[in-house]
């Protein structure tokens, strides 16, 4: 599928864009990769890291729309991750994640709609789903501006979808690496936020894999979610050391007990597939079929009951200690 083709990747020098790129060169044979960043420093790094011909890379903003333009020029695909993701920097500095995730956003989608490109993928969190913060709340807004899209798409042939998942093991900012650290420097204890939180667990190979399956799977304006094991941050804590006291800190600035992948009240709109779930479009589409029961590789979904939430608390999967532990060496992390 992606074999000779153009993708595009806002925010690519970050944890998930490093991870797609080696898969994209090593495993899809793309005509051109390109980086899309506003940091100089990583992208130089990049350089040395992937010394290929087949990759390009633009110094840019996704606030900058004439920028974000040019850069999708001949350009297949476009996984959008660029977004400002930390949720206490999101609570302090409002308008910045605003700019960057809803704005971002929308100069994404007509930057694509100028360049036909012909399929967008948005990356989103569970944040998004009942968003009691900022960064939840302004990636809901981004999820809702991808699926309207498909309609403002008129006779262009460009499709967007979103993708949502959970805490990514090892990325950047993440607890695990936090953990690590805290270890490597001699701590005498781990902070935990609160002893009953619990978050769902993905890797950085298995979000990346999610994205490339999505845009064979996508109609546009499907919200993907994968199926995912959840972790008690307590049983991670002690999976990582076993032998240091915890010491419950406190829940941080927007910050949740638990996460939410598929809402209650979007149970209406969710099909179960094997290993995934759809959130079909609130809105009907008014150029194309709004059937979502089948997705364009032929694999059919099954509508949930009545009042179905996904969530880490309610999950039918929790890692124990050594599943943790196996699952942090397979991250890398």
């Amino acid at each position: 599928m992606f074999a000779g083709k153009s993708i595009l990747i806002t925010g690519g020098t970050g944890s998930f864009g490093r991870k797609m790129v080696a898969t994209l060169l090593s495993q899809h044979d793309p005509r051109r990769v390109i980086v899309y960043s506003r940091d100089e420093l990583k992208q130089f790094d990049m350089q040395q890291e992937f010394p290929d011909p087949r990759m390009r890379f633009f110094i840019g903003d996704v606030r900058d729309a004439e920028r974000m333009t040019q850069a999708m020029q001949g350009v297949d695909f476009v996984i959008h991750a660029a977004a400002l993701k930390q949720v206490p920097a999101a609570e302090y500095n409002p308008t910045e994640c605003i700019k960057t995730n809803i704005h971002g956003a929308e100069n994404v989608i007509r930057a694509a709609l100028a360049n036909d490109v012909g399929q967008v993928i948005a990356l989103s969190t569970d944040k998004a789903a009942n968003p009691i913060n900022l960064y939840g709340a302004t990636k809901l807004a981004s999820d809702k501006l991808f699926v309207a899209a498909n309609n403002m798409a008129g006779g262009h042939p460009t499709r967007f979808s979103v993708v949502r998942y959970g805490n990514v093991v090892g990325s950047r900012g993440s607890v695990v690496p936090f953990f690590r650290r805290l270890i490597a420097q001699g701590a005498d204890h781990l902070p935990i936020t609160h002893e009953d939180m619990t978050r769902f667990w993905i890797t950085l190979q298995e979000g990346v894999d999610l994205v490339l399956d999505s845009f064979q799977r996508m109609h546009g304006g499907e919200i993907f979610v994968p199926k995912l094991p959840s972790v008690r941050i307590v049983e991670l804590a002690r999976a990582m050391a076993p032998d240091l006291p915890q010491k419950v800190i406190g829940i941080r600035p927007g910050e949740k007990l638990h996460e939410v992948m598929c809402p209650a009240d979007d149970s209406h709109l969710t099909l179960e597939y094997d290993d995934h779930f759809v959130i079909r479009p609130t809105i009907t589409f008014t150029s194309r079929n709004n059937a979502f029961e089948v997705n364009a590789m032929g694999e059919k979904g099954v509508p949930v009951r009545q009042g179905f939430e996904y969530s880490s608390g309610n999950n039918m999967h929790f890692l124990g200690l050594d599943e943790i532990i196996e699952f942090n060496r397979k991250a890398g992390a």
